[in-house]
This record gives C-alpha cells, structure tokens and sequence, in this order.
C-alpha cells in the first residue's frame, strides 16, 4: 500500500474528460489531497493535470469492470471517499453504494435525486416554497399536445422532464436530444409534437422566460446551507442559452432573498452535499425565474475553484470525517471562459445566425468580438483549462479539438 506523510485519507475523482473533473482534482490538489483519477479515455484532459497522485483508465462506464476497480483501489489505499461529476454517474453510485468496499462513494439520496431530475417535480415543490416558476405543461399524448396548442402562450420553449430517462427512446427512433427547443406558433408546437410520436413521449411545455442564466450554488449539510457562491452568465452556448461559456462570480450580497428561497427549496427537496439552483433573471423586470436544479458540479465549477468557494474540498473533508476545512472569503469580482466554446459560439453569431433558436436573441457582433478580444486584456480573468501552475491539459484539449477537427475534414 503506498505510503505518505500526509494522514489525510486520498480521494477518488470519477470524470475526468472535462473542465469540472479537472477543476475538482486541482481544487484538491492544491489543498495538499492525494487525488486518484478514473477517466473513460486516455485523451481525458484531466488525467494530464499535475494534481494527480495516480491515473486509471476504465473504458467502461458505469459496470462491473469500474465496479471492480473502484474495490480494488479501497484495498490499495485504504478507506476513503470517491467524488463523481456526472448525474449518470451519480445515479450509477447511489444504486450501488453499499458495493464499493472501502471506497465511500458521495452520492445523494436516491429520492431526492429522483426530484431533482424531474423538472415537474423541481417545479411545483419551488412554487410550495414562494419561487416564480414558468407556466408549465407535462403533455402525455398527441391530443394533450393540440389542446395546448390551441391554448398555450406562444413563445415556448420545449424541455424533457427528465433528458437520462428518455434518451434511450430518443437515439431508438433515430432522434436528437435537444436540450431546448423554441416554438412560436401553435403550427410549430404541433410539427414537433408529431415528430415524437414514435417515442410516445412529449417535452415539457414552458412559457418563454426573458434574461440572463444566474446560477446559485450551494453545499447543504443536515439542512444547513454552509457555502454558498453565485454566478452571472456572461455568454452562453448554444448563444440563446445552454451553459456558461463566459460568466462572472457575483457577490453573496446581491440577490440574498433569493439565495434563502433556494436554500428553502433544497430542504425541500432534502437535499444534502453541493448542488446548483439555476435562474433566468430579467434585468427589466429585476425578477428571477427558476429553471432547473443541479444535483452536481456544474460546467462553470472552474470559476468557483477560482474563487475559493471550496465546494470540493468540503465534501471531501466531510466526508473523510475530518471536520470542515479552513477557508478564506470568497474572493469577487473574477471572470471565468471557455476559449474554444467562445469560438464556437462567434462562429454560430457571424456565420450561421440563422441556427440561433431564439428569435428574440439580439445578434449584436462588433460588440460580442470585442468583449471576445478585450477578455485576453482584462484583469482578473481565468480560464476553464488553461492555468499555468498546471498547462499540460490545455494542450491535451487543443489536440484532441485538433483530432475532431481532421476527422471531420
């Protein structure tokens, strides 16, 4: 079994082909935590990071073959906590958390993950607790789908209650799965819904919400919200709104009323560890809407690594029994992008903007290549992969962009 001086028990980080693995190993990393890594790939960016005590490669997601492997890693290292960042993953833990052996993998509660995952269920248990929800529809079939039609305030925007459930139907019938879609006219809402016929499933049916993502960011522990940390989004991929590819940390300060109404959701919800409760926000009206909750680390955890949030560690040290740890302020005022979503995202703007969804987005380009160009000037910005105490996996992620790139060519 190895040996250190440290007697911190190491900790095991399940995902690491993306920016949210890497930032929680280099959250730890710098804290002094041995960090084991189990990527799926070996081009994982997170398996270059510098933080890294040991590397494992399992191709297999969520089997027997992981299974096996996380065991094996509890006899080697003795006891000690596993972090996963996908909800795939989580669910795939929760299911069998009492088979890992020494490994204790930080799952939620099946229940309330059941609840967060179903967005009807998100949504009525905000509208218990006082948070303005989005008029919303659950069609079960084709008939229900032309009532609304006739019905229903347009424009809409058309999300699946819960995306892992139907997925599967979805790739069957040879289908995208589309995050969000926008319809206008009841024409529209009826052209989609007779294309999941063959599903037999519907989205959700959910009135237009004007304004930008905010996201509110929580680790609850029996009950109590004992971090927090905010976000404002800045630019988002798809540009009509997906995930942050720019966003800003925003003072614990503002929207505290807000902050309380989420925390009063995830009690609720009884929900326990890191988990964020995302808003659209109108800047005319000042008044937020919920979306969606997160029962995980979510695309811009950088920012909050950056920030000194310590929701990693946290969970960590709670979890290896070792208290809580000793953290500085949140530090404000810090920017976080992703360069090569950027891009992608310029690309969409000047060259394909007829592709945008979202028939109110302001296409407004010299401003978007300016704020583009000056972040590389601005103070105070970080990036979501790139850092220089710890390189080697930005260049990972330029060469597999490189890879996608001559494949595709």
């Amino acid at each position: 079994m190895p040996t250190s001086v440290d007697p911190r028990p190491p900790c095991i980080v399940l995902g690491l082909e993306t920016q949210i693995g890497l930032g929680i190993v280099r959250e730890l990393g710098r804290a002094g935590v041995r960090v084991i890594g189990i990527a799926e790939s070996a081009d994982s960016i997170g398996l270059a990071s510098r933080y890294l005590t040991r590397s494992v490669v399992v191709p297999e997601p969520r089997s027997m073959t992981l299974l096996r492997t996380i065991r094996s890693l509890g006899e080697e290292w003795g006891e000690c906590c596993l972090i996963a960042v996908s909800e795939a993953n989580l669910v795939w833990l929760a299911s069998h958390h009492d088979e890992f052996g020494k490994v204790h993998p930080i799952a939620p509660d099946r229940n309330a993950m059941a609840v967060v995952l179903d967005k009807q269920r998100t949504l009525q248990l905000a509208h218990s607790v006082g948070i303005p929800i989005p008029e919303t529809a659950e069609p079960a079939s084709f008939a229900e789908i032309k009532s609304l039609s006739l019905s229903f305030k347009f424009p809409a925007v058309l999300k699946w209650k819960d995306p892992a459930a139907v997925a599967g139907k979805l790739e069957a019938a040879g289908l995208e799965m589309l995050k969000a879609e926008y319809v206008y006219s009841a024409n529209e809402l009826l052209t989609v819904g007779h294309r999941y016929l063959p599903v037999g499933q519907w989205p959700l049916v959910q009135s237009y919400c004007a304004g930008y993502g905010l996201g509110q960011f929580f680790y609850m522990h029996k009950g109590q919200a004992i971090r927090r940390f905010q976000h404002k989004r800045v630019a988002e991929w798809p540009p009509e709104g997906g995930f942050s590819s720019v966003c800003d940390s925003v003072p614990l300060t503002q929207h505290e009323e807000l902050q309380q109404q989420s925390i009063e959701l995830l009690k609720a919800v009884g929900w326990e560890g890191v988990a964020m409760v995302e808003y659209r926000m109108n800047p005319t009206t000042g008044k937020a809407v919920l979306m969606e909750i997160n029962g995980r680390y979510w695309g811009s955890f950088p920012l909050s690594v950056e920030c000194g949030a310590g929701f990693a560690l946290i969970g960590y040290y709670l979890h290896s029994n070792l208290g809580l740890p000793s953290l500085l302020p949140i530090r404000n005022g810090l920017r976080s992008r992703m360069v090569a979503t950027e891009v992608k995202r310029l690309g969409r703007i000047f060259l394909q903007p007829k592709l945008i969804l979202d028939r109110s987005f302001k296409i407004r380009r010299f401003r978007e290549l300016l704020r583009f160009t000056s972040d590389f000037f601005r103070p105070h910005v970080n990036y979501y992969v790139w850092s220089i105490s710890d390189p080697r996996p930005f260049f990972v992620d330029i060469g597999n962009l490189l890879r996608k790139v001559s494949l595709r060519l």
